[in-house]
Order: structure tokens, then sequence, then C-alpha cells
């Protein structure tokens, strides 16, 4: 491993992206995305994925000059084409105007089409529970798990997040994917050799593996059984229906450099308080509750452990894969 600054990160990961044709304002929130992801210890969502990105680019999987535009709007609802480019920019566009929206309506959701991976559901979210609403965020992605019963995978591993505001405190950030993990932690398991654990996901032919290639190559499998594939199956419709995108079973690979484009759809929703119950209502409501599960020593309130991982990484620095970081360098002089 080798240690680099997030400064320092955020400046090679942007002059990768810049280098593999990606606009400035891209490149620019993509690598701010990514680098979010490592320092606060979600690797599989971090820089690993620029190599992948960048080949999609230099490919034509994903449009290294696109324009994210809303493309339709009606009061409090909006879509947002991301026009085959990367996520984050349309995504940005998605969560401003939802932020914009339900000040003046109480609630807003932006449905956003033709996109790319979204990375860590809960950096879009910071800037809802910045602004003080309860913010949610769907995405679907590519197949990678079966429906209840079914031998082929057609629901992606489909991520939730959700952002809860709090009272004179951090607020609480729930980010899950519907699998038993991320699939992105197959894919840096796969990259560094090892091994995964027992029932993570299965080969091709549904038998269970440990091995990580083969698991990529197969299916994840859903965390809690037929309750986890229902909750995938709602994900795809409200990600990619109400946006007109790809289903997962429909969209290109986020692994591999050939193939077709993604086009997947992602869903973002705010909830002004004031609007309901009232602002000193909700947060005294939320402080109960926050209250009661800390009676119990041992509980953790969620976005807790990555935040004390934030502030470590921000002291003393992010841990990359040596290999990766000399990668990230010889992609960023255009090798």
């Amino acid at each position: 491993m080798t240690r680099i600054s997030p400064a320092e990160l955020t400046e090679l990961a942007t002059r990768a992206l810049a280098a593999a044709g990606a606009r400035s304002d891209t490149a620019i929130a993509t690598a701010n995305a990514l680098v979010y992801a490592d320092l606060h210890g979600l690797s599989s969502h971090g820089v690993s994925r620029l190599p992948m990105y960048v080949a999609q680019l230099r490919n034509g999987r994903v449009d290294p000059k696109a324009v994210a535009a809303i493309v339709s709007s009606r009061g409090a609802a909006v879509l947002v084409d991301a026009a085959d480019g990367m996520a984050y920019p349309a995504c940005a566009l998605a969560v401003s105007t939802v932020i914009e929206r339900a000040r003046e309506y109480g609630s807003a959701v932006a449905s956003v089409t033709r996109s790319h991976h979204f990375g860590a559901g809960a950096w879009h979210l910071e800037a809802i529970g910045a602004a003080g609403m309860v913010g949610l965020a769907f995405s679907n992605s590519p197949a990678a798990m079966p429906a209840e019963g079914g031998r082929h995978a057609i629901f992606g591993t489909n991520p939730i997040a959700a952002v809860f505001p709090r009272r004179r405190a951090d607020p609480l950030i729930i980010d899950l994917s519907l699998s038993q993990v991320a699939r992105g932690k197959i894919m840096v398991a796969a990259q560094e050799g090892k091994p995964i654990p027992q029932g993570w996901a299965t080969t091709r032919d549904g038998l269970p593996t440990t091995d990580a290639k083969a698991a990529l190559d197969g299916m994840m499998l859903p965390f809690g059984g037929a309750k986890g594939a229902m909750l995938a199956l709602i994900v795809e419709l409200l990600a990619a229906a109400l946006a007109g995108a790809n289903f997962g079973y429909e969209a290109g690979s986020f692994l591999t450099a050939d193939g077709a484009r993604s086009s997947i759809g992602h869903l973002f929703w705010a909830i002004d308080p004031a609007a309901l119950a009232g602002n000193e209502a909700y947060l005294s409501r939320v402080e109960a509750l926050v209250e009661q599960m800390l009676v119990d020593s041992d509980v953790r309130l969620p976005g807790e452990r990555r935040r004390d991982v934030a502030r470590s990484a921000r002291r003393d620095g992010i841990d990359i894969p040596a290999a990766l970081l000399e990668r990230l360098r010889g992609i960023a002089r255009g090798e």
C-alpha cells in the first residue's frame, strides 16, 4: 500500500479522466466522487474503478463529451438525461434540482436516464442532508442477481441510500446494496487475487464459489433471499422504469472495457420536514429514536464508522495499492 493525500489523489484522478478525453467538469465531478469513496473506506467504489472508467471512455462505451440536461419537468418532478456520459454531473444536476424544488413544493423527485455507475450513494445525498432535508437515492445496475427461483441474472445489485438530518449532529446516512455485498468488493478481491467468503456469489452455472474471478463471471446472491430479490425488483422499477432507462439485464457491464453502453437509471428524492410535521417535530422524533438506540453501548449509528475513517484519512492520507497508484499515474501521462 502507498499513502497519498486526498488532494493529491483527487488531482491525479482528475488528470487521468481528462487524459481519457473527459470534459473538465466531468473529470472534476467524477474524481471528487471517487475520492470521497476512498476517503470513507469504500475502496470498491473509489479510484479502483478508474482504469475501467478510462477504458470505457476511450472505447465510446461512455461518452466523454456528454452534457447532462433536464429534458422533462413538471412541478416537483424532473427527468435528467445523462446522455450516456459519466453519472456524476447528471446526479449533481438532479440533486441540486430536487433541493431547489423541495423548498418550493415540500418534496421533489428527479429521475436520471441513460446513465452509468453512480458510485457511493451517500455521496449524492450529502448536499440534501446539508440542506436540512431527508434524502433517498436509488440506482439500478447491470444484471448480477437472479429473481427468486430464477437461474439467470436479471436484477442489478441495486443500491439504496438515505440521509436523515439531525439537530446539531452529523446526519444518519444509510448506504447499502441489495446483494450480500457490493459487487465492487468482489472486483477488488479479483484484482488482488484474493478469495471471497462462501455465500457471496455463485459461478455462471449457479454453483457456490470462493473464486472472485468466477464470481464476477457468475451471479451475486441477494441478501435476505426472496425479500432481497423483491427489493431489487422495486429498485429496478423506481430507478429504471420511471426514467425510461435500461433494466439490469439490458445494461452493458460496468466491469468490461468493451460492449454495449449501460444506460441505466437513478432516482433522487428530497423531502423537506417543514412541509409535514415541521422541522421541530421531525428533529425531536429523530433524537428520541437515536437516544433509544444508544441505550445499548455496542450500537453504532449509521455513517459513524465512515466518518471516523474519513477523519483519519484526512489527517494521515488514503491507502492505495501501489500497483493501482502507478497505473493511475501512467493513465494521467496518457499511457
